[in-house]
């Protein structure tokens, strides 16, 4: 499934910005997942009842391999192996400390060896964090409501991925309605404390882990604003279901605006939805607002690229040995005509899915764009549920390049108008009026 995240996409989303697919625990030790081919559908049983009653339907073909699982290990890694098995007996058979939990020793073996990657995107998580690390990218978690990501020492938008002096948790923006948005959390709040402790040295999933619980409990933020005190909020979670489309027409109805917030499958279907309509008005001016949105399922990615492209590729898809596989519009799509105008808009924090659909329509030609260079996730993470109560793991399956084969990982996407002036005053959009004026509407 990836990352839309928590934080770094909502307070109970994926944490890090996304592109993702998911899959189910294996069966039996000898079964092998398959690819699917583009366009089947995966209903996973596992992750609806995972889901606490949210269906998640994933368009579901794979990308990468789950490798069939094998008992003991293989005689061709024995020796690789030997210390690490010695190590287990040992501690098992003679450590004198206290009881030893077998689960916990593998479970932390698990986690120490995804963690031995240094990838910041593969992380082990345990059964509560695999349950509200799938439901934000489904678009409803509990929690209280808000985008963070993390900002430097000077509040500029940044990639650290563990807390402290240069990279600190803040909020990107309430949801509307939220408890956070009730309570007074603003866009720009740092978040320096959670129920009384410092967050410096926790990464940023740790972090947001503390901030979601169960519905109807409270959690207190310590903030600090501006150059403000520190001060303390209590808020109280609630089940928040994330609005992933917000549509208006600007300029007198000439323009379709659409923002986008995450790339769940409902709301490519919803985004879908909305440029139809936009078109079907009469619209032939789009601006597409990707700012903020950390990512989701890669197959909302596709969809959401191909309202506006017939055909042809949206990205390509490179696996563990190399391998490339072109990924193609899927037709149908509301706005391929190309009488109709279509600016992006951009910045630091969109981020995975969304610079996929970045990516391709500027790299097709179909689009503009303008803000400010984007956040740089040129990764894909399957999701694998383990067998019991163990959890399950991300893991970084893929690399994703743009139609002119572009990585954009660590790098991000230059926009073709840089806008960097803050707002005049309160309510001012630079960003949205250099785009308007790219298509012709002037103030």
């Amino acid at each position: 499934m990836d990352e839309q995240p928590d934080e770094q996409a909502t307070d109970e989303q994926p944490h890090e910005p996304e592109v993702t697919h998911v899959v189910e625990p294996t069966p039996a030790p000898s079964a092998r997942a398959t690819r699917r081919s583009p366009g089947a559908v995966l209903v996973s049983g596992a992750l609806v009842a995972v889901l606490a009653g949210t269906v998640l339907f994933l368009s579901g073909w794979t990308l990468g391999r789950q490798s069939a699982l094998t008992p003991g290990t293989p005689v061709s890694e024995a020796e690789a192996f030997q210390p690490f098995w010695d190590t287990y007996r040992a501690v098992t058979d003679r450590y004198a400390g206290g009881t030893v939990d077998r689960k916990v020793l593998i479970d932390g073996a698990i986690k120490g060896m995804i963690s031995a990657l240094g990838d910041p995107f593969s992380m082990y998580l345990t059964p509560d964090e695999y349950k509200a690390s799938l439901q934000g990218i489904a678009g409803e978690f509990t929690g209280i409501g808000a985008t963070i990501g993390t900002v430097d020492a000077k509040g500029a938008s940044n990639t650290c991925t563990t807390l402290g002096a240069d990279c600190r948790l803040a909020v990107i923006k309430p949801i509307p309605g939220s408890p956070a948005d009730k309570a007074g959390l603003a866009p720009g709040d740092v978040i320096t404390a959670i129920d009384g402790v410092v967050l410096d040295g926790l990464t940023q999933d740790a972090a947001l882990g503390k901030i979601r619980g169960t519905k109807d409990t409270p959690v207190r933020l310590t903030i600090v604003r501006g150059s403000g005190a520190p001060y303390v909020l209590e808020i109280v979670r609630a089940v928040i279901i994330q609005p992933e489309v917000e549509t208006k027409s600007l300029a007198g109805g000439q323009v379709g605006y659409i923002k986008l917030v995450g790339f769940s499958e409902h709301a490519a279907t919803d985004f879908a939805a909305a440029v139809k309509a936009s078109v079907a008005s009469g619209q032939k001016l789009l601006v597409v607002d990707l700012r903020g949105n950390l990512g989701g399922f890669v197959t909302a990615a596709r969809s959401i690229a191909s309202q506006f492209l017939a055909d042809g590729v949206v990205f390509w898809e490179q696996d563990a040995q190399g391998n490339q596989t072109e990924v193609d519009a899927q037709p149908g799509g509301a706005a391929t005509d190309p009488s109709i105008k279509v600016v992006i808009l951009v910045d630091g924090n969109t981020a995975s899915a969304s610079e996929i659909v970045a990516g391709a329509l500027h790299d097709r030609g179909r689009a503009m764009l303008i803000g400010t260079k984007t956040y740089g996730k040129g990764t894909v993470q399957q999701w694998t549920q383990l067998e019991g109560d163990s959890g399950g793991f991300r893991l970084t399956i893929a690399r994703w390049l743009t139609p002119n084969k572009v990585w954009i990982h660590k790098q991000g996407i230059v926009p073709d108008i840089f806008v960097t002036s803050p707002p005049a005053k309160p309510g001012d959009d630079p960003v949205l009026a250099t785009g308007l004026a790219q298509l012709g509407i002037t103030p």
